[in-house]
């Protein structure tokens, strides 16, 4: 079992996106408060991101936001979190968030989210990043990107070992029991990071 501690999670800041979304983000939030893991996000004040921070600190969980400085001028940032960090640019607080997880779990989300999730494993197929990364595909949301990472594989563009790089969760749930179970990856992948 994996010793997990905190948890990066990627999500949507939208606030027009159907209820089952957020109700999967607040139990999310809870479940990581209930384990006694911290969550690290984006910092995000509105959208999935606000809902999973506001859940987890309703259930006595912390959670720590690492957020650009010119999003914190424009008041883009939550006010009650546990700690925020502020960084200078989107590629310093992506590298932030990751090194200081344990695991990345991606909600649904937009541009932004898919560039976050698509960068996290791009770095585990270069063996930057050996943590567990779980999709969690609430309402089938990520099934098109899947299927496109599939064909990846099946067109060679990607090998077959890679399709392991990602675990794949329809529950908050399953996704957390994922983090503990899924082994990390070693660093000899790299042999076969070209095709």
């Amino acid at each position: 079992m994996n010793q997990i501690q905190n948890v990066c999670v990627y999500s949507a800041s939208s606030t027009k996106i159907a209820p089952a979304y957020f109700a999967t983000a607040e139990e999310l939030g809870r479940l990581l408060a209930i384990r006694g893991i911290n969550l690290i996000n984006g910092a995000g004040s509105i959208g999935l991101m606000a809902a999973t921070s506001n859940a987890a600190l309703a259930a006595g969980g912390t959670v720590t936001g690492v957020i650009p400085r010119f999003m914190v001028e424009q008041g883009w940032n939550h006010t009650g979190l546990t700690r925020l960090v502020e960084t200078e640019t989107m590629h310093e607080r992506k590298q932030l968030m990751a090194e200081m997880s344990d695991g990345v779990i991606a909600l649904p989300g937009g541009c932004g989210t898919m560039e976050e999730l698509l960068e996290i494993i791009t770095w585990k197929q270069l063996g930057l990043y050996l943590k567990p990364i779980v999709i969690l595909n609430v309402n089938g949301f990520y099934n098109p990107l899947l299927e496109m990472l599939q064909q990846a594989i099946d067109e060679n563009f990607m090998r077959r070992e890679h399709g392991s790089i990602w675990q794949v969760a329809t529950t908050a749930e399953e996704a957390i029991e994922l983090l503990y179970t899924t082994p990390w990856w070693n660093t000899e992948v790299r042999k076969f990071a070209a095709i």
